[in-house]
């Protein structure tokens, strides 16, 4: 099939609720389509995530009742789940830290002034940050409060703070994920009604991982669309300032 050009991809894309089970997908575009996710931007370059695709019709059998039987589960041929990990923080760090060190040596133009602020960055600021406790974050937050009323300061600095982060960076690599699977004119569905501790022993997570979201993947049948897209009218959303 015809690959579809980004702006045409992202009105193709629909919530398909319906999928047409004697329509098969290929699994290796799907992985594509998982590799294509990841180049996203995300937090500090970190990409505390994981994807788990699902390609086991057990698997698949059983995450459908962990997700209530719902019909985009019950009808999906795939899926596919992104898994947030901010337990792999010093672990991402190390590879950032690595691959610095690596191009740094490969430069012939070598900015070591760069190069050593890069690596400070890493190795001195974000564990402060994605290391601290509950009660470690809470000092941190009203610290940063009084220090803010005579400078700019970075406000994200609870251990909740840090968590919404790490899930923007997951939603936004699902979301190039969504699009890439329309550009090959596949399906998806997002879920978020789902049994997360059912899911998460199905799939084999630790504790410590959070589950973004559950995406269902196939090939749309005409009552998986439930209608018309709706969005609220531009002018109610955009602001230029």
């Amino acid at each position: 099939m015809p690959e579809k050009k980004v702006s045409e991809a992202i009105g193709f894309r629909r919530s398909v609720r319906v999928f047409d089970t004697d329509k098969e997908i290929d699994s290796q575009i799907v992985k594509k389509c998982i590799e294509q996710g990841v180049l996203a931007p995300n937090s500090s370059n970190l990409q505390l995530w994981e994807f788990y695709h699902i390609t086991s019709h057990e698997i698949i059998k059983q995450i459908a009742v962990a997700c209530f039987n719902q019909p985009a589960a019950k009808t999906a041929k795939q899926f596919v789940i992104p898994v947030v990990r901010k337990d792999l923080w010093e672990k991402r760090i190390a590879s950032n830290v690595a691959f610095i060190e690596s191009e740094f040596e490969k430069s012939k133009k070598k900015d070591i002034k760069k190069t050593k602020g890069a690596i400070s960055y890493y190795q001195k600021i974000l564990p402060k940050i994605y290391g601290m406790g509950s009660l470690r974050g809470l000092i941190n937050h009203f610290s940063t409060y009084l220090k803010g009323i005579k400078k700019v300061v970075y406000r994200q600095v609870k251990k909740s703070d840090i968590r919404v982060v790490v899930h923007k960076s997951t939603a936004l690599a699902a979301q190039n994920f969504l699009v890439s699977m329309a550009g090959y004119g596949y399906d998806t569905c997002t879920m978020e009604g789902f049994d997360s501790l059912k899911v998460k022993k199905i799939v084999g997570l630790p504790s410590s991982a959070e589950i973004s979201m559950v995406i269902g993947c196939g090939i749309r049948t005409k009552k998986g669309i439930y209608g018309p897209r709706f969005r609220v009218p531009l002018d109610e959303v955009y602001f230029e300032k």
